[in-house]
């Protein structure tokens, strides 16, 4: 989400207008105006303070993966964003990677969602895209923020990538910088708010599979060879590509749709005809992409899917930090 100065400018009165909504909003919950609704069980909040991409779906799995490994039955409380059904692209791909060992409740109203789970099988419930969610009360509150878009002179909606305030970080118990790998970044501080646990992050790949196959049987590749033609519909396109680069893929083209677009045959047909005219011999996407893919589609091409994940900096450091804002009853991460 780009919108060109001159037109940010021009809508910035209505971002003062929906900021302070949303500070309203927030200031309610918190003298307990609005009431919270509180589960049974502790819960990891996972959010941002922006639209776009910053990694919340790759950071989801990452702590329920360290919880099932200390043996916590775990819940997934979604709204399933654009999605039908009870699921979702980032659904689908949260249950593929965490094949059955977690509950999902999908729905706007995470609290109903939360009831209609076997309570009796959950020790703690992962909160995703949660932070603005201030209907259900929460243990931890973690947000990303992408460091390749840093937040300073960014404007609130409309007229910039804010869904709220900056200010509205100190609801935060912790922040972590995603993509560090990518940008400059070199301080865990967020200027103006000394007090926050901050930590960095960056995207680490796991290899790619291609998307026709049985992916619970084919075993990861690290490294594609020949030139590739790249596309994607997600929040962070360039992030994307430049991790494509950075993993060593050669890229002969590139192409970006709509976050969570979802794609036809004749789109594929057509990325296919310029892929090849610009030298691929194969396609490449992301693993949120390939839940948009039919598994029916028909490409001359193949269709490779990077798998990745994400990566802590200091991640013991991380661990320690968020079993301590829990409480004591869950013991996660012993």
């Amino acid at each position: 989400m780009n919108i060109p100065r001159p037109l940010a400018i021009a809508l910035w009165p209505l971002s003062l207008v929906y900021g302070s909504a949303a500070k309203l909003r927030a200031w309610l919950y918190k003298q307990g105006w609005l009431k919270q609704k509180r589960l049974n069980r502790p819960v990891i909040s996972v959010g941002n303070i922006t639209v776009g991409g910053t990694g919340k779906t790759p950071m989801v799995i990452w702590l329920a993966e360290k919880l099932l490994a200390e043996g916590k039955h775990v819940a997934i409380l979604s709204r399933g964003y654009r999605g039908a059904n009870g699921t979702s692209d980032e659904i689908e791909l949260m249950k593929q990677r965490l094949q059955g060992r977690v509950q999902f409740g999908v729905g706007s109203d995470r609290y109903a969602e939360a009831q209609r789970l076997d309570a009796a099988r959950v020790d703690i419930y992962l909160l995703d895209d949660g932070f603005q969610h201030l209907q259900l009360a929460r243990d931890v509150d973690i947000v990303l923020v992408d460091s390749t878009r840093p937040l300073q002179q960014e404007f609130v909606l409309p007229a910039g990538r804010l869904r709220e305030p900056t200010s509205a970080l100190t609801r935060a118990a912790a922040i972590v910088f995603t993509r560090t790998n990518q940008s400059q970044f070199t301080s865990a501080r967020v200027p103006g708010f000394p007090k926050f646990s901050a930590y960095c992050a960056g995207t680490k790949l796991l290899g790619f599979q291609r998307h026709d196959s049985d992916r619970r049987q084919e075993s990861l590749r690290h490294s594609l060879t020949g030139a590739h033609f790249a596309f994607c519909g997600i929040g962070n396109p360039d992030a994307f590509f430049a991790d494509l680069q950075r993993w060593g893929v050669q890229l002969a083209g590139r192409r970006t749709f709509r976050d969570h677009h979802r794609y036809s045959q004749p789109e594929i047909a057509e990325l296919q005809h310029v892929a090849k005219s610009a030298g691929a011999i194969a396609l490449v996407t992301t693993e949120k992409d390939a839940q948009n893919l039919n598994h029916a589609v028909i490409s001359d091409l193949s269709i490779e899917v990077a798998v990745a994940s994400i990566e802590i900096a200091n991640e013991s450091e991380f661990l320690r930090d968020l079993r301590s804002k829990l409480p004591a009853t869950v013991r996660a991460f012993a």
